[in-house]
C-alpha cells in the first residue's frame, strides 16, 4: 500500500498489484473508522462507506486528478512506485 495524499483527515492509498478482486482502476479512503473502495474512472463508490461529504471532497479530487492517478494506476497495478498527487485545497 502506498499513500498518495492527504486532505481534511482523508488518506487516500492505492495497493500494489491490487487489480484482482475489483477489475476497474481504484482508490481505497480512509476516514476516521470508514473505510471505502471507489473507481477512478467515475467516482463511484465500489466497496465500504464514507461519510456523505467526504465523499463528495474526494469525487471532487478525483476528477481534479484523474490522469495523475490513471498514471499512478498503471504504475502500481506493475508493482512500480507510485507517486504522490496534490492534496485538495
Amino acid at each position: 500500500m502506498a499513500i498518495i495524499s492527504m486532505f481534511y483527515g482523508i488518506i487516500i492509498s492505492m495497493y500494489y498489484l491490487d487489480q484482482k478482486k475489483h477489475h476497474t482502476p481504484h482508490i481505497h479512503v480512509k476516514y476516521q473508522d470508514h473505510e471505502a473502495v471507489i473507481s477512478i474512472p467515475d467516482g463511484n463508490l465500489l466497496e465500504g462507506e464514507i461519510p456523505a461529504n467526504k465523499m463528495k471532497l474526494v469525487q471532487a479530487w478525483i476528477e481534479i486528478h484523474h490522469e495523475d492517478l490513471m498514471a499512478n494506476w498503471e504504475l502500481a497495478i506493475n508493482g512500480q512506485n507510485v507517486f504522490k498527487i496534490d492534496p485538495l485545497r
